[in-house]
């Protein structure tokens, strides 16, 4: 059995398995791009985030209808509990669906209806967080938020994310400040392919209370002292800095440098379908490769509670679960 962890840095739309994939294309009348299952896995040599983001709006377009979004988080949930994962903070981006004629609250009540019976099968608690994309106008953005406002009883958060460079997070300090306003978690994608100063713009213009992936922090001593001291977490995803060309290979990933260096780092799949693993394989992954021990991913998996939006008992209760899990 996996070690009990919290899951903060997923985007549902990147657990959408080929299987599921051309499933929902036959529901839907849609022809794919693709002979096979096998044919569309061949598409997933990348070289950079923005060839994995090609495929991954192509494949998108699959997902139309209530039931769509609901099968898709149910599929990841159900796969989550055999990963040991307790409570997930799930991410989604309203703007690849809306801007596709696919109305917000048939996306938000799809996931929602996965994310309720996730409680009840698998005892696992979740949360919500809207993502911006950020090589979309800010304007959209704004729009965006507005949008949301009748659903933002189902919604924990903000985030930010799709193609970092260019797109630094001070284009967005409006709309996080609106969502600031709605009483809104902030999180935002930083420091993967981007520099290290879109971390402290993260922080410091859109009041980002995590950092998601924020590998580059290790090029700024300063950034690094204060991560360290303000205790924000980073959500580092392994498989995927690996597969989008971020980091050479896992033998040379920065995670033991960020640990090192006191932060407090969660190990997160960011859109496992395309990467080659769920967050538990990311454990395995990192401890063969990284000569990682059984008490470091008992640190990475305490982490992933401390950095996580749960209410502090819930939080506490799932710590006390992993300090009392017993290795094989």
């Amino acid at each position: 059995m996996a070690i009990p962890k919290a899951e903060l840095h997923l985007h549902i739309e990147g657990t959408l398995e080929p299987e599921l994939a051309f499933h929902l294309a036959r529901r839907n009348n849609i022809t794919l791009p693709y002979t096979d299952v096998d044919h569309l896995r061949t598409a997933y040599d990348f070289t950079d985030l923005q060839s994995f983001l090609d495929l991954y709006y192509r494949l998108m377009d699959v997902l139309r209808t209530q039931q769509d979004f609901h099968d898709l988080a149910t599929a990841y949930l159900d796969r989550a509990a055999t990963q040991g994962v307790r409570h997930a903070e799930i991410f989604f981006d309203p703007q690849a669906h809306t801007n596709r004629g696919i109305p917000l609250g048939t996306v938000i009540q799809g996931l929602v209806s996965a994310l309720d019976q996730a409680h009840t099968r698998h005892d696992i608690s979740t949360e919500l967080i809207l993502c911006f994309l950020r090589d979309r106008p800010a304007t959209e953005a704004m729009d965006t938020l507005q949008a949301a406002r009748p659903h933002l009883h189902h919604i924990t958060g903000v985030g930010l994310d799709s193609a970092e460079i260019g797109h630094p997070p001070t284009k967005f300090t409006e709309v996080f400040q609106a969502a600031a306003d709605l009483g809104l978690r902030r999180v935002a994608h930083a420091g993967e392919e981007g520099p290290a100063d879109y971390i402290w713009q993260a922080l410091n213009h859109l009041g980002a209370e995590r950092i998601d992936h924020g590998i580059r922090a290790l090029d700024d001593p300063a950034l690094l002292t204060h991560l360290a001291t303000t205790r924000t977490p980073l959500t580092v995803c392994p498989f995927s800095n690996v597969r989008l060309r971020a980091v050479p290979t896992l033998d040379v990933h920065p995670l033991p440098a960020l640990m090192d260096a006191g932060l407090l780092v969660t190990v997160n799949s960011d859109d496992p379908s395309y990467f080659g693993g769920y967050v538990h394989d990311n454990y395995l992954g990192i401890q063969q490769h990284l000569n990682l021990t059984n008490e470091d991913l008992r640190t990475l998996a305490r982490n992933s509670f401390t950095a996580s939006f749960l209410t502090p008992q819930r939080r506490e209760a799932l710590i006390a679960e992993v300090d009392a899990y017993h290795f094989d």
